[in-house]
């Protein structure tokens, strides 16, 4: 593991005295995600601080709930009183409620986030700087039959090893216990097994320097144990070539994310992963028991349950086998009353095609495929060394039920409106179809955009938006392009068909063939070909819905507009055939017919200007020229388009309605 320490970079942070160097390392360690997944492990430093009576007292700056160590500041680090902290300790039996609570207590500042449920195990530990990571080479030996005897040999006398108890104050007692007799001074770190590795030091850099060290250690025996067998010397699956999935996949994964939504109890996002890596775990004949045995850590359960589902020529059928399991997993270690989970597998392997992943939003699901991928890769090494061994399921279940855990379940946030949904959106490069994205982003849904515009896959840089180039008018383009919905997302529940163009104005008595095919080929058939490529996976999905970006051409049309308002006219009326058509299969169908929509691409500043001049108006009184005298922009056209695909209009299909800021032609 590469040491990333640059001393110009300390000396910056350095400034500030009190943290500047815990945040520093804290971020050094969360760059590696060998050391550090998704909010886990933690960092402190032990201070001296002014109270309100402005006399000194020792803290502990130790991790808050909610941080990461990716992105660490200093406001990340509350400061709790150390002399408490110590006490705490000194119990010989705390719930972890009341530990919590006695940690907000004990906080100089009560407005600072939550301190980490392991600050009693930092407070007892003797040294300013105490690091703390979930390694996977760490870890991974110690999930195998001999991984206790295996860790002495790679450390010595250097490391104390301790075995597993769960997080909280049994640990802080655990580690009390080991160390009353303890020479600090003579280890550079502990060993929990099945969960992690501490190190500490005097200063921050000695305290990183170690970690790194230790852990680059438990990298080399792997890779020197392991090198030629099942897995490479890095715990991945030796090579195989990546799957390409098929229409029938697609369609199944799409029907795989209806029934695990309904076991969920809404919509979820579904991810099928095809890397050479997945699909070479997924051929392992006994793929499905490995994934069985249990996670890289207790802690990862939180995210991506105890165990894997397994999906084969039926995946719902693996579904349905994983919903059986867990609910015997929990009748079994339910030792008090607990309210039962949802029981919707997190992740899961589909023999022969690659990894599964499934969640509520994108960020969880991102979560869920890197524990997952970290988890495979260790469960080979693990088989290298004699067999994959995680905790006993009464372990994990004890992780995945804690009091503290489901305490932070019962205060999270409300779910955003369209959390869990697929929006599939054309014309997405600029103007209405943009705003349709950042409009549906911002409600907590996955885009897939599609446009022909070059470059315009780097407009985006949310995670939640995949940008596909794609001609509409191409059917076979677009079978392509709606494969990478479902391959990454699962399905489509809300189509919004808006790609198209004004053409150049011509009179009947001079319209060229030309113009009017062009305009026919995107203005209407383009939106055709869309929607019936779409509609197999809308069946399938979460209150699924239409929407067609039409014009106010339809209404009212002008002179010389011919080729765009008979297309426009068309795409209506095939709307209108849509929402008779696909109202049994739940989808609703509805239009919008926007006008004078400006701050889109063909609206330069001079074409504005020229309009304006054309009609003996400023620029301002020629883009209000409406009934209300307002500007109509893509927000304003994008604000209609989620109502429509929300549940505002659940009961609407079949709808027209104008966007244009009453035109006095329409009305």
């Amino acid at each position: 593991m590469k040491n990333r320490w640059i001393e110009s970079d300390a000396a910056k942070h350095a400034r500030d005295e009190l943290v500047g160097l815990r945040v520093y390392s804290s971020l050094l360690l969360g760059q590696e995600s060998d050391l550090v997944l998704h909010g886990g492990g933690n960092t402190s430093v032990k201070a001296e601080m002014r109270n309100v009576f402005g006399d000194s007292e020792s803290v502990l700056l130790v991790k808050g709930s909610g941080w990461d160590l990716r992105t660490i500041e200093a406001a990340g680090f509350p400061p709790v009183k150390l002399e408490t902290l110590l006490k705490l300790g000194e119990i010989e039996q705390l719930s972890d409620v009341e530990m919590m609570r006695q940690l907000r207590l004990a906080l100089l500042d009560p407005t600072a986030p939550t301190p980490s449920v392991e600050a009693i195990l930092h407070a007892l530990i003797p040294h300013k700087y105490v690091d703390h990571s979930h390694a996977d080479a760490v870890v991974a030996l110690s999930n195998t039959p001999n991984g206790a005897a295996i860790l002495g040999e790679i450390y010595g006398e250097q490391v104390l090893i301790l075995p597993y108890v769960m997080p909280g104050f049994i640990l802080a007692r655990q580690v009390a216990q080991a160390s009353k007799d303890l020479d600090w001074s003579s280890i550079r770190g502990i060993i929990l097994l099945h969960h992690g590795i501490f190190t500490f030091a005097d200063d921050a850099k000695t305290s990183y320097d170690n970690m790194i060290e230790l852990v680059s250690k438990a990298e080399d025996y792997l890779e020197q144990t392991c090198a030629g067998k099942s897995a490479d010397n890095k715990g991945a699956a030796l090579p195989s070539q990546n799957y390409q999935p098929t229409a029938q996949d697609c369609l199944q994964l799409s029907e795989l994310r209806r029934e695990a939504g309904a076991s969920y109890g809404g919509p979820v996002l579904l991810r099928l992963e095809c890397s050479s890596a997945a699909v070479a775990f997924a051929q392992l004949e006994n793929c499905h028991e490995l994934l069985s045995r249990g996670p890289l850590t207790p802690d990862h359960s939180l995210h991506t349950k105890p165990f894997a589902a397994v999906f084969a020529e039926d995946p719902i059928a693996g579904l349905r086998e994983f919903e059986h399991n867990y609910q015997q997993y929990f009748v079994q270690h339910s030792r008090e009353f607990h309210h039962c989970l949802d029981r919707m597998p997190r992740y899961g392997v589909w023999r022969n095609k690659g990894m599964v992943y499934l969640a509520a939003n994108q960020k969880k699901l991102q979560i869920v495929q890197d524990i997952s991928q970290h988890t495979i890769k260790a469960i080979q090494w693990g088989e290298d060394l004699g067999g994959w061994q995680a905790l006993p399921r009464q372990d994990l279940f004890d992780v995945e039920y804690w009091e503290l855990e489901q305490a932070k379940l019962k205060s999270a946030t409300a779910v955003a409106e369209f959390e869990g949904k697929v929006v599939v959106i054309s014309g997405a490069a600029s103007g209405i179809g943009k705003a349709c994205v950042e409009a549906f982003v911002r409600k907590g849904a996955v885009v897939l955009a599609l446009d022909i515009a070059a470059g315009f896959e780097t407009e985006f840089d949310s995670p939640a938006v995949l940008a596909v180039h794609c001609d509409v008018t191409d059917s076979g383009a677009i079978e392509l392009a709606l494969q990478q919905a479902l391959i990454n997302f699962g399905g489509i529940d809300v189509l919004v068909s808006n790609a198209g163009s004004f053409p150049e104005s011509q009179r009947l008595d001079s319209l060229q063939d030309s113009n009017w095919a062009r305009s026919l080929e995107l203005n209407l058939s383009s939106h055709m070909k869309l929607m019936r490529a779409s509609l197999p996976y809308l069946k399938n999905g979460f209150d699924p819905a239409i929407v067609i970006i039409a014009s106010k051409n339809v209404p009212a049309p002008g002179p010389g507009a011919a080729a765009y308002s008979v297309a426009k006219a068309g795409l209506t009326q095939m709307a209108r055939v849509a929402a008779l058509e696909l109202g049994e299969s739940g989808i609703r169908v509805n239009v919008l017919h926007p006008n004078a929509v400006y701050d889109t691409a063909i609206w330069t500043d001079e074409v504005l200007a020229s309009r304006a001049e054309h009609y003996q108006l400023s620029v301002e009184q020629y883009k209000t020229a409406n009934v209300l005298k307002t500007e109509v922009k893509s927000a304003d056209v994008a604000a209609a388009v989620v109502i429509f695909a929300g549940c505002s209009l659940a009961k609407t299909t079949g709808a027209q309605l104008p966007i244009d800021g009453g035109n006095d032609r329409v009305i």
